[in-house]
């Protein structure tokens, strides 16, 4: 409790973990302390597994933020059902490109930096504080991105203010930009661009919406080996996310099975 009353202390989490338990950090969040290693990176021949593509855009109402759910080991397929895609308040949520685990621990982190915030401040930070927070933990993480332990995330939220949903992306150094309409990354974060600006409108509808995502993910596995398409077999399907005005949504399953299976059989009749 002490700790709270310093002077300079500040309101961020990582700040106070590094001061009574810096062995709780994750291993990012250390680099740049003072005296610090630098990762050494995975062993000489060994794959970190990597999560693929993850997309954002904008509709009527708010951000889908999506991605699909494998993650792989270099040729091969290290998880089938991983999360890239986290709830990080009431009104933004993040999705994960790079490094699994250090994706992971980031996406924690930044969950706990801003409940800290708000349960120390007494409010809520606002979007662009948000935005800029996580560049602060992605610049943290240059040293280990310099070995191959990259993460590079969308980061989107409803701005309660009026001006609705917004769209954020970053450079592994840490630049934030924000993007209008549409956003993807990943390895076949190319792919899924391409595919989102041919059949982007801006005003879609949730269902417009959802059916774009669906779209430019489809269209990614087809073309990036690294990326999963539906999976109708083992009922695996892409992670989606509404953020809108009143929360974050989660898009059922069957709805997304759905979407999917609309573009998959438009597709067998078109061909």
């Amino acid at each position: 409790m002490r700790l709270f009353l310093e002077p300079g202390l500040g309101s961020s989490f990582s700040e106070l973990l590094g001061r009574c338990e810096p062995g709780l950090l994750p291993r990012f969040a250390v680099e740049g302390a003072e005296g610090a290693a630098h990762p050494a990176g995975p062993p000489p021949g060994a794959e970190a597994p990597h999560g693929t593509t993850i997309l954002a855009l904008q509709y009527r109402d708010g951000v889908v933020i999506a991605g699909d759910r494998q993650a792989t080991e270099g040729y091969q397929v290290a998880h089938r059902r991983i999360e890239k895609v986290f709830k990080t308040d009431d009104h933004s949520a993040i999705a994960i490109a790079g490094a699994a685990g250090p994706c992971l621990e980031m996406a924690k982190l930044y969950q706990t930096e801003l409940a800290h915030y708000e349960k120390l401040e007494g409010v809520v930070l606002s979007l662009e504080g948000k935005a800029n927070k996580l560049a602060q933990m992605i610049r943290m993480n240059l040293p280990a991105a310099l070995q191959g332990l990259v993460v590079i995330p969308i980061f989107v939220g409803y701005d309660l203010r009026g001006d609705g949903g917004k769209i954020f992306k970053y450079d592994v150094t840490g630049g934030r930009y924000e993007e209008i309409d549409f956003y993807a990354t990943g390895s076949g974060g190319k792919d899924a661009r391409g595919t989102l600006k041919r059949i982007f409108r801006p005003g879609f509808d949730e269902a417009e919406a959802l059916r774009a995502a669906a779209e430019a993910l489809v269209d990614a596995a087809e073309e990036d080996v690294g990326t999963a398409g539906p999976d109708f077999v083992r009922g695996i399907f892409p992670t989606v996310k509404l953020v809108r005005r009143d929360g974050i949504t989660d898009v059922p399953d069957a709805r997304v099975r759905e979407v999917c299976q609309q573009v998959v059989e438009a597709r067998r009749r078109a061909a």
